[in-house]
């Protein structure tokens, strides 16, 4: 199977419009916070977020990615609150201890480190563009 491809959400209205792609293509998808969101939106709004849109498209397999940034803190909140991928940009010892800690709690801490991915920021038609992107394609939007 094909590997889920990466979108980051700022918003509901993203994310709503990465799974109504997502849907109408019948594909998996994974929606990714932007770099260090943790910090403004936190784990709980982030989460609210993703199961707001799941709800609209209960059919479409979506992974959730909160990026924590350099704050090992919102990492283990974020576990804590029940996310089951993170990422963190911290040293490697401090990142193994949250990875280990994710592992013990069922979730994991994401190791890709530049992974591509659709930013949905200031793009005029996201729906549209997600599904470009989500056909293998370029973003249009």
């Amino acid at each position: 199977m094909t590997p889920a491809r990466r979108i980051v959400v700022h918003h509901l209205g993203h994310a709503r419009a990465a799974l109504a792609a997502a849907d109408s293509l019948g594909v998996p998808v994974t929606l990714m916070s932007p770099y260090a969101a943790s910090g403004y939106l936190g784990p709980a709004f982030f989460a609210d977020i993703v199961e707001m849109a799941r709800a609209e498209h209960p059919g479409v397999a979506v992974e959730a990615i909160l990026d924590c940034g350099d704050a090992a803190g919102d990492a283990l909140a974020a576990l804590r609150h029940g996310l089951k991928a993170i990422r963190v940009h911290l040293r490697p010892d401090v990142r193994a201890k949250i990875a280990d800690i994710a592992e013990q709690l069922g979730a994991r801490v994401d190791d890709e480190e530049s992974p591509e991915c659709l930013d949905l920021l200031d793009l005029r038609d996201p729906e549209k563009a997600c599904r470009a992107w989500l056909r293998g394609g370029a973003a249009v939007g």
